[in-house]
């Protein structure tokens, strides 16, 4: 975990002013549906940041940040797997082709979208739901 988690003038550094607000609007559309622990940590070798959402030790989903590039992670177990394919048609071919392009893992498949603007928040609130029913009325 880290020690101090980054202010909001390295945030715009990092990402620049746009994508920072990218970054906000999508932690406020998830704050807003889900009352979530959430923890800062490195971003490992790819990423200068991670900022996940977690609660009772099951991780909903992570942002990433790094220059210019936030990053979006949703991983998706077996049955995760086939409610998607059930609300498949609802989502924007974007979303769903990120999706059939992700890499699966034995433990789930790992989704990583990019976003430069808040399009496609309305598809992620609809897979975060599939990973866990909103907890905030």
């Amino acid at each position: 975990m880290l020690e101090n988690k980054p202010s909001q003038s390295i945030m715009t550094e990092l990402l620049g002013q746009s994508l920072y607000g990218v970054w906000q609007a999508l932690c406020s559309a998830i704050d807003e549906k889900y009352d979530m622990e959430r923890l800062w940590n490195t971003g490992g070798k790819n990423w200068t940041y991670e900022y996940k959402y977690r609660r009772g030790g099951k991780t909903l989903c992570s942002l990433y940040a790094k220059s210019s590039c936030v990053g979006f992670m949703i991983i998706f177990g077996k049955n995760e797997r086939a409610k998607f394919e059930a609300i498949r048609d609802t989502l924007s071919d974007a979303v769903c082709r990120q999706y059939d392009e992700a890499q699966t893992y034995h433990d789930g498949k790992w989704v990583m979208f990019e976003p430069t603007d808040t399009t496609e928040f309305d598809d992620y609130m609809k897979l975060l739901a599939i990973k866990r029913k909103p907890n905030r009325k």
